[in-house]
């Protein structure tokens, strides 16, 4: 299947109507979750060009690096620690304006300055969290949480 989620629209709301339409055709006939999760993480890098795109993945009581898009990544991060592990505690997306007045921070990348977090809910479960990562300071806002939330929205259904 070739797909491209190049955009040329600069209206983020824009953006992220396209994208969301173009990803639910992009995952409709795939069950294969770690594929479904790397095909997601490649498509919002390229069509938002975001310095970092992932999933970390619960397991036991940690979340696991699973696929990403961006520079090397931590492996484990305890429930409740740092951006993911704090969304994953407590169930709701997190946006960080920046990252270093965080409480307990963890800085996989020294590069990253803001960051935000969706919780993967499947069936009342929190299965995971998509993490993105910004370059910049106050990269990402109510915009971009609920564009990021439908995406997760979308995905978990296929989980």
């Amino acid at each position: 299947m070739e797909a491209s989620f190049k955009q040329t629209t600069t209206d983020k709301e824009e953006r992220y109507k396209v994208f969301l339409t173009d990803y639910e055709r992009l995952i409709s006939d795939e069950k294969e979750e770690i594929s479904i999760l790397a095909n997601t993480a490649a498509a919002l890098k390229e069509a938002f060009d975001f310095f970092w795109v992932g999933f970390y993945l619960v397991k036991g009581e940690e979340l696991i690096l699973g696929p990403f898009q961006g520079s090397v990544a931590c492996y484990r991060i305890r429930k409740g620690r740092g951006v993911c592990g704090t969304a994953w505690a407590e169930g709701q997306t997190q946006l960080v304006p920046d990252v270093e007045q965080f409480p307990g921070h963890i800085a996989c990348s020294s590069l990253s300055r803001s960051e935000i977090v969706v919780p993967l809910t499947v069936n009342g479960e929190i299965k995971g969290v998509l993490d993105i990562d910004s370059d910049r300071l106050n990269d990402f806002d109510e915009t971009d949480r609920k564009g990021l939330e439908q995406v997760c929205e979308i995905l978990c259904k296929q989980l």
